[in-house]
């Protein structure tokens, strides 16, 4: 999967693509279907599949100091989208001048003269431009104006909820991972590298591996089921475990991140990317009397993980 990031330099070869358009967080089944319209448009034309997104993304931009809400990172969103079989990533930055296109600019300059699309795919409630002043009907009009084809998928829906990332992260603070896999397509996953912990884990007999949270949509705070991908190094595979999700109030204020044990490992992995699926929620963050009673619950929370993840 190529990656371009500015729509005024592109090769090429990275021009006339069929691709979906929107911010991808999450990458959900109401995401898949608007995927799967435009993969359907490039086999039918020959052209790459592309997605065209935003880095940042555009709320983190206009409202910077707003709490995290993202489920995905951008490495992680790219790496879900390449086994999608997207061809190309047009992650454009989002800044200023591109905030600044009406709709017929972002139209002109971005999507025909800079990237050359031959068609786009977005949802049916679909802004954008300059103060989102454009819709589905003005895009439509530009399209035929400027030699681009525009398809509005409809919204999907999952029982009686939208799919959409609001609906995922409402789940994810209730402490309902499951909902969010229905909604998702797939369990939720934090991902990164793991980082130097303060070690208590190893002093109580659960040695985890630590992982930043910053920038992510926090689920509810407390103790998951989780299944772990090793993605590199020397301990790269899949796991068992179980996560501790929050600020760790046996020990004070702390950032929140996120503490997993892998069941039945040993081995260093400081360093290592981590795919962390969140499978199901066992309880709340707790603070206890003391070590000997968060160890026991501890144990109880690692032998119902491992009877609920077993059953999978």
């Amino acid at each position: 999967m190529r990656i371009v990031r500015d729509y005024q330099y592109v090769e090429p070869q990275d021009r006339g693509a069929s691709v979906a358009i929107g911010n991808f967080d999450g990458v959900h089944l109401g995401h898949l279907s608007v995927i799967d319209i435009a993969r359907t448009e490039a086999q039918r034309t020959g052209a790459p599949l592309g997605i065209l997104t935003f880095e940042p993304h555009p709320r983190e931009y206009f409202a910077p100091d707003a709490p995290p809400f993202r489920l995905t990172g951008p490495t992680a969103r790219a790496s879900r989208l390449e086994k999608l079989g997207v061809e190309r990533l047009y992650q454009l930055n989002f800044n200023a001048a591109l905030a600044a296109l009406s709709p017929e600019g972002f139209a002109q300059k971005v999507i025909a003269d800079g990237l050359g699309l031959t068609h786009v795919v977005v949802g049916e409630d679909f802004r954008f431009g300059k103060g989102r002043a454009g819709g589905i009907d003005e895009l439509r009009a530009f399209g035929a104006a400027m030699g681009f084809g525009v398809t509005a998928a409809p919204i999907l829906r999952a029982g009686a909820l939208n799919v959409s990332s609001t609906s995922i992260r409402q789940a994810l603070s209730d402490g309902r991972p499951r909902d969010a896999a229905e909604m998702l397509g797939h369990w939720h996953r934090i991902e990164g590298p793991v980082i130097g912990g303060e070690q208590r884990g190893r002093e109580l007999g659960y040695p985890t591996a630590n992982m930043s949270i910053d920038g992510l949509h926090p689920p509810r705070f407390g103790v998951y089921a989780v299944l772990v991908d090793v993605r590199d190094g020397p301990h790269k595979g899949s796991y068992h475990g179980a996560a501790s999700v929050g600020v760790r109030p046996m020990f004070g204020e702390n950032q929140p991140n996120i503490e997993t044990f892998l069941f039945d490992f040993s081995g260093d992995l400081y360093g290592a990317t981590l795919s962390v699926a969140l499978v199901a929620f066992l309880r709340g963050e707790e603070k206890f009397d003391g070590l000997e009673a968060l160890i026991t619950q501890m144990d109880a929370d690692c032998a119902r993980a491992r009877t609920i993840l077993e059953a999978l």
